[in-house]
């Protein structure tokens, strides 16, 4: 289990803060953020309910057994031994495998022939991208014009699939292993939630469609909606790990990032890509200083910030060298009121944090800059 409050020192990711959304593999998912530097904020935006004593599922499987299809598809892992299982349950697991045996049976990905090969089964075919719209191209280039083909469903709808497959002609019989519901415990992906607005995360990873569907869902519920919205688009990077998981967040206009394959690690990957390419890197007092979302890069060195002081840098960076005053500074700060002290306390603690009190230079009467190196002045002179 990763440690939510741990505060790695090294790793392309250290000085960040990633957002995890999901239900499944979240622990694999934060330790593998961890491992890279970041601080991992968790809130589960659904869970997985089995439907072993679902009606639906039964009546889906004794259809099968019944009548057998043409074609299954087989989608997770995760869900096709769920389904072995629900059915073993039943009494209805050797009829099933039986049934499985005699049709063409197609797998999404490798994870999905293990399960399938542990069950005694064997594919007839996997695509090499793991990407269901393979598996769709395959099924309509060879014609499902009067052909039942059975899709193992994973507690979501497949967008388009089961829809292009029955306007090609095919009868289609969904198998819905797993449902996806509203967490029981809202509170941790309303901290989520919060902490994206605030800008306490500089990403926020997705690994289901129905995580981002829910989490949107959450934000319009509490009226948020738009201000999640405008999050993305200036200060949190929602990363996917693949299209169909992005469906819902582009639906809204958002853009996201996604690696090309569609697992965990480069899912990571493109993160420790991503957000140094997004960090703002200036050379002031001789020294090399590179802003992160909850800390600061000195030289390579991690030094943390509290939130008050990150607030003041942002301020300062966005005019680099500039005077910024100390009215417009008291309104950078959160919660401040209207007593300019608290910049100056604040200043305070931001120098000490940085170790390098140089950095920052007090213009008497008038405010603060950042001691921008005097060959940079013409770059950010428009800054």
């Amino acid at each position: 289990m990763y440690d939510e409050q741990q505060r790695p020192e090294r790793g392309p990711l250290a000085g960040f803060t990633v957002g995890v959304t999901a239900a499944r593999r979240a622990d694999e998912l934060g330790a593998l953020l961890q491992r890279r530097g970041a601080v991992v904020v968790h809130g589960p935006a659904l869970r997985i309910v089995p439907l072993a004593d679902d009606g639906e599922l039964l009546a889906a499987t004794k259809e099968i057994i019944d009548q057998a299809p043409d074609v299954v598809v087989a989608t997770t892992a995760i869900g096709f031994r769920g389904w072995v299982e629900a059915a073993d349950g039943w009494g209805l697991g050797e009829p099933l495998l039986g049934r499985l045996r005699g049709v063409e049976l197609l797998a999404r990905g490798p994870k999905v022939k293990g399960a399938i090969r542990a069950a005694g089964l064997t594919e007839e075919w996997s695509p090499t991208s793991e990407s269901m719209a393979e598996v769709l191209d395959r099924l309509l280039e060879q014609g499902v014009a009067g052909r039942r083909v059975a899709v193992q469903l994973h507690g979501e709808p497949l967008p388009g699939f089961v829809e292009s497959l029955r306007a090609g002609g095919a009868e289609v019989l969904p198998v819905p292993v797993y449902r996806w519901m509203p967490p029981e415990d809202i509170g941790p992906v309303d901290r989520l939630l919060d902490a994206a607005l605030t800008r306490g995360l500089d990403a926020l990873t997705f690994t289901s469609a129905p995580a981002a569907a829910s989490l949107l869902s959450r934000a319009e519920e509490r009226g948020l909606l738009g201000e999640l919205l405008d999050a993305f688009h200036h200060a949190v990077l929602p990363a996917c790990v693949g299209p169909v998981t992005a469906l819902p967040l582009e639906a809204r206009g958002v853009t996201t990032v996604q690696p090309e394959r569609f697992r965990l690690g480069p899912l990571v990957q493109v993160l420790c890509q991503e957000l140094p390419g997004r960090a703002r890197a200036l050379p002031i007092a001789g020294h090399r200083v590179e802003i992160r979302g909850h800390a600061v890069l000195v030289d390579g060195e991690l030094r943390p910030v509290p939130p008050a002081g990150m607030s003041l840098l942002r301020a300062l960076s966005r005019r680099p060298g500039w005077v910024v005053a100390r009215a417009e500074l008291l309104r950078a700060l959160p919660g401040a009121g209207r007593d300019e002290h608290a910049v100056e306390t604040a200043m305070a603690r931001l120098r000490t944090a940085l170790g390098t009190p140089r950095l920052i230079q007090t213009v008497v009467k008038r405010g603060y800059r950042l001691a921008l190196d005097p060959a940079a002045d013409t770059k950010y002179a428009d800054g």
